[in-house]
């Protein structure tokens, strides 16, 4: 029994320890980095349908998308702005029970129309399976967006949904 909390207790430390472990993220070359092979990820750039997501298409000034973007994500629970630039956005979201941290970036390639379209990343640091966590959590983001009437519903085939 002993030798179990022992191994128990060791696991718990190794994950808490790698969740604190920011990864390099950001922009190159215009995109977001790609996922992983894991299914604990999505991406609006990705390159195979099972990490795709759709992006958020967007009107009104970037600085107030931006601002309704950031107010969304600082209501949500546990989540905490890194990075909040004027093309780039990183939130880190800390789950209750074991504290593991997922990382949300949202990119903004043309700031200068009223009409955007946003790149989403939200990846889970460590683990294989987010029981589509990091999906249903940007398309929590999107229809909030949807509610104050900020998010097009257009999808990638430039259809629109009424």
């Amino acid at each position: 029994m002993n030798k179990l909390i022992q191994i128990v207790l060791t696991i718990l430390i190794l994950l808490t320890g790698c969740t604190r472990v920011r990864p390099q993220l950001g922009i190159e070359n215009d995109q977001l980095t790609q996922c992983p092979t894991t299914p604990n990820c999505v991406n609006s750039q990705a390159k195979d349908n099972k990490h795709y997501i759709e992006p958020i298409l967007t009107t009104g000034t970037p600085l107030e998308v931006k601002n309704h973007i950031l107010k969304i994500l600082n209501e949500l629970e546990r989540s905490k702005t890194i990075v909040a630039e004027d093309n780039y956005i990183r939130v880190e979201f800390t789950s209750k029970v074991f504290r593991f941290v997922d990382d949300v970036e949202f990119y903004f390639p043309d700031t200068k129309s009223k009409e955007m379209t946003i790149h989403v990343r939200s990846a889970s640091r460590v683990g294989h399976s987010d029981f589509g966590v990091n999906r249903k959590r940007i398309e929590q983001i999107r229809s909030k967006l949807k509610a104050i009437n900020i998010e097009k519903k257009e999808n990638r085939y430039g259809n629109y949904h009424y």
